[in-house]
């Protein structure tokens, strides 16, 4: 365990470093994004509005570009004053890789609509490179239902099927404006907050960076004259980053000398990410029961459920980002119960505080249940 000045010297280093890239993160983000805005507008790249959309005039939907120009650009010039170890720089490089080959596939999506299939494909070969090159693997279980440290190609395969569930989770909760941006940002600051602790600089600067750029994106996709969507190609990048920023976090408690661990990590990024997590399970069974493709496209979210209630864009983001940050600082402070009675608690009691608005139809100042026409609707 290092002393309290190395520890300390060591978050100084780490703290000017993650505030310089999210200042510059957030610095090009508000240069870059007015930029995409008109030439989506010039050449008419342009999301029109279907039934199922929750905007009502033509929108430009690559988002997702500038924030991998402003996450791709400030990382690197980071990691150049940050003097990163050979390991680190193949990290980023890696991270880089994966997020390009998202990139493309999210652009195509936007502009011509791609299959789930070769998606998925796309999916599979980004978690594939970060996770053959560095290392980045779910290696064990944390005691949970009794399992402990995990085979080798258990860990990959786990790890990658973790990799492509949180991506589309994220690109399916990019239904309304501010919501997978603020609940990114959310998510990528607690991790961040750990990863400065323990002196894991890259993955501090990752979280960092990306909290400046999505900060700098929402000022835009929240705004009425000069919308912006962050589109496939956000929000497949955003995911990916999510995950890999997960796996760091539960990869560093099984670090040799970490410096800051919370008791349970597993059930701590279960409740970060608890609402994609939550609804993609949610709308993933719904279709499936109706005999539908759960990647076929709806209005079943619970973002729509309280689009429906009567709340705007902005309170129902605010309300779901304010309920999973109140579930992630409770499951903090749970660290000391027992392992499986959090779980017990995260996985069953929270989700159904979560699903309250779904499940109770509060129109009109009425109060019904509303659970038997769930699959009628």
């Amino acid at each position: 365990m290092p002393s309290l000045e190395t520890l300390w010297d060591t978050l100084s280093g780490i703290n000017a470093l993650c505030f310089f890239g999210f200042f510059l993160a957030f610095c090009i983000s508000v240069r870059t994004y007015p930029v995409i805005i008109y030439l989506s507008k010039k050449k008419n790249l342009m999301d029109s509005p279907e039934d199922r959309s929750s905007h009502s005039f033509k929108t430009p939907t690559l988002g997702g570009v500038g924030i991998f120009i402003t996450f791709s650009v400030t990382l690197i010039l980071m990691g150049i004053f940050a003097d990163l170890s050979q390991k680190d720089l193949i990290r980023l490089l890696s991270i880089l890789g994966g997020v390009i080959i998202l990139l493309f596939l999210g652009i195509k999506d936007d502009l011509i609509e791609l299959s789930p299939k070769k998606k998925m494909m796309g999916q599979l070969l980004s978690s594939l490179i970060v996770v053959l090159m560095t290392d980045a693997k779910l290696e064990g279980l944390f005691g949970l239902f009794g399992f402990g440290e995990i085979p080798y190609f258990v860990s990959v395969v786990l790890t990658i099927l973790i990799f492509i569930f949180v991506i589309n989770a994220f690109n399916l909760i990019d239904g309304i404006d501010g919501l997978a941006g603020s609940v990114s940002v959310l998510a990528s600051t607690v991790f961040g907050v750990f990863f400065v602790m323990n002196g894991d600089i890259l993955m501090a600067l990752v979280s960092s960076i990306i909290v400046g750029g999505l900060i700098g994106f929402l000022r835009f996709n929240l705004s009425e004259d000069r919308k912006l969507f962050m589109g496939d190609s956000g929000s497949m990048f955003v995911g990916f980053l999510l995950a890999y920023q997960a796996i760091g976090f539960l990869g560093m408690h099984e670090a040799s000398e970490p410096s800051f661990l919370v008791p349970h990590p597993l059930i701590l990024v279960l409740a970060v990410l608890l609402y994609p997590l939550l609804d993609t399970c949610r709308v993933f069974v719904i279709r499936i029961l109706q005999g539908k493709s759960p990647f076929s496209a709806d209005k079943k979210h619970i973002h729509h459920r309280l689009i429906y209630l009567g709340f705007s864009h902005r309170q129902a983001t605010a309300i779901i980002v304010f309920t999973n940050l109140l579930i992630t600082a409770s499951t903090f402070l749970m660290g000391g119960m027992y392992l499986h009675v959090q779980l017990y608690i995260v996985a069953i009691v929270f989700p159904i505080v979560v699903l309250t608005p779904f499940l109770l139809d509060l129109r009109q100042g009425k109060i019904t249940f509303v659970g038997p026409r769930l699959f009628k609707s």
